[in-house]
């Protein structure tokens, strides 16, 4: 008995489960508290400015899609500064724990969410015959601004959470 259903009907719901999976972590990530990993914001600092210059070095070729690019990671980067002012930061015996700011989290999360479901729309709303590739990622100065924003904020956040333990190992034990 054959399978009801087109394949790339099931590939775009195995992706959508994939992206609304990671967008659920995202959230709960970005509004609770939290302990401070001692991998992740190394990660964060070292992985993203890669693929941020892997970015810039194909949205050079559009010069308004660079410039984009480069003004959301520096909105993102005065964001990510304002976030850590907002944070709470605990040392306690069981570890290192920071609170970020929820009405930020949830304000960044949702710009994510909203051009992800509109880049969604527009993709299955266009009457491009199936088979040609969309609209390339990099040519849309909109997205690769709310994609430098979050970065430089992620990249920010996670530089002042290596600062905040390095001063926090490096201060005498309070008794």
């Amino acid at each position: 008995m054959a399978v009801p259903g087109h394949p790339s009907l099931f590939i775009s719901a195995g992706i959508a489960a994939l992206v609304a999976w990671r967008l659920v972590s995202r959230v709960r990530r970005m509004v609770g508290r939290q302990r401070l990993s001692t991998v992740r914001p190394w990660l964060t600092v070292c992985m993203v400015p890669v693929v941020l210059v892997g970015l810039l070095i194909v949205a050079l070729a559009h010069p308004w899609v660079a410039l984009a690019l480069v003004a959301g990671v520096a909105i993102g980067v005065a964001l990510g500064l304002y976030g850590l002012r907002l944070t709470t930061f605990e040392s306690t015996p069981e570890g290192l724990f920071y609170t970020p700011n929820a009405p930020l989290g949830i304000a960044l999360s949702l710009l994510l969410i909203v051009r992800l479901g509109w880049r969604a729309v527009e993709l299955y709303t266009s009457e491009i015959p199936v088979g040609t590739p969309p609209v390339d990622f990099a040519r849309s100065p909109l997205t690769l601004l709310i994609v430098g924003t979050l970065a430089g904020y992620y990249i920010a956040y996670a530089a002042g959470l290596l600062r905040w333990r390095r001063q926090v190992a490096s201060s005498p034990l309070d008794t």
